[in-house]
């Protein structure tokens, strides 16, 4: 049974936020999304890399990770999957908080490390979004594969955190070899997004899943979801996992991961799958 945490002291959707204003069309810059093995291997190359102090001597570590150093130890792994934005501030502030509050090490392939790569102002049509989602979804996978020459990870704590976009790829994976998912900023459900969830979870697999109540692009509070029966949330599609948490923010911003409230309580839940 999904046990969904609603903090909400007002009950009305608002209106769209001036970020989603219904009636002004997207548009798209550059126009590569082809998973190449080329293109692959620079968003791995260039992914940013973060091992918890316990790996590093006593001080927390920041590259690539392609300059990933030697070390001695063996510590869990979350890959993350950054939104349309990139490896943007929130996200290595994101991995910083997992090394420093949880001893937990991070990477987060880079997927703007593509040579003209497609970037987007939504909304655009859902055929780009799906290629968008495919190449993420590669991208994934080609992390969760380059990350076996690190002997340092213990291959039975792998996790995935995905924000907005990259939650997209996060939660279709098909793979079961992941112990547990964070599903930040988007509501696993169809939406002007995607041309259905396709969702790869496993019936029985630990799931968080955290987004505002008043999603500015993924709850029914957007002009772009009026024709589909939004709920916004993954409350629904995660209703037959008894391992699944869904956690709804009283709030109309997208980005979340790093509210206090939010950490709070993907700590709880990080520590739960984690701890051997």
């Amino acid at each position: 049974m999904v046990l969904l945490r609603c903090v909400l002291a007002g009950l009305a959707l608002l209106s769209v936020t001036a970020a989603v204003a219904a009636d002004k069309p997207g548009e798209t810059k550059g126009s590569v999304l082809e998973p190449s093995t080329d293109n692959l291997a620079l968003t791995w190359a260039k992914a940013n890399l973060v091992l918890p102090a316990a790996l590093m001597g006593g001080r927390r570590w920041e590259g690539h990770a392609e300059d990933a150093p030697d070390v001695i130890g063996i510590a869990p792994l979350v890959v993350v999957m950054h939104g349309s934005s990139g490896v943007a501030p929130a996200v290595k502030e994101f991995q910083s908080w997992l090394a420093d509050e949880l001893g937990v090490a991070s990477v987060a392939p880079d997927s703007l490390a593509i040579p003209d790569r497609l970037t987007y102002t939504s909304p655009v049509d859902v055929a780009t979004y799906e290629r968008v989602h495919d190449l993420r979804l590669a991208e994934l996978e080609n992390a969760l594969k380059a990350s076996r020459d690190w002997s340092w990870v213990d291959r039975q704590r792998l996790v995935l955190a995905g924000t907005s976009e990259g939650s997209v790829a996060v939660g279709r994976y098909a793979g079961r070899d992941v112990a547990a998912r964070l599903i930040y900023s988007w509501s696993c459900e169809d939406n002007y997004f995607v041309t259905a969830p396709r969702l790869g979870i496993g019936p029985k697999e630990p799931v968080l899943n955290a987004i505002s109540a008043r999603d500015p692009y993924f709850s029914a509070a957007n002009l772009w979801n009026k024709d589909r029966a939004v709920t916004g949330s993954c409350a629904a599609a995660l209703k037959d996992d008894p391992k699944a948490e869904v956690m709804l923010v009283d709030a109309d911003v997208h980005t979340i991961l790093n509210r206090p409230d939010v950490r709070e309580r993907s700590a709880q839940f990080l520590r739960g799958v984690l701890t051997p």
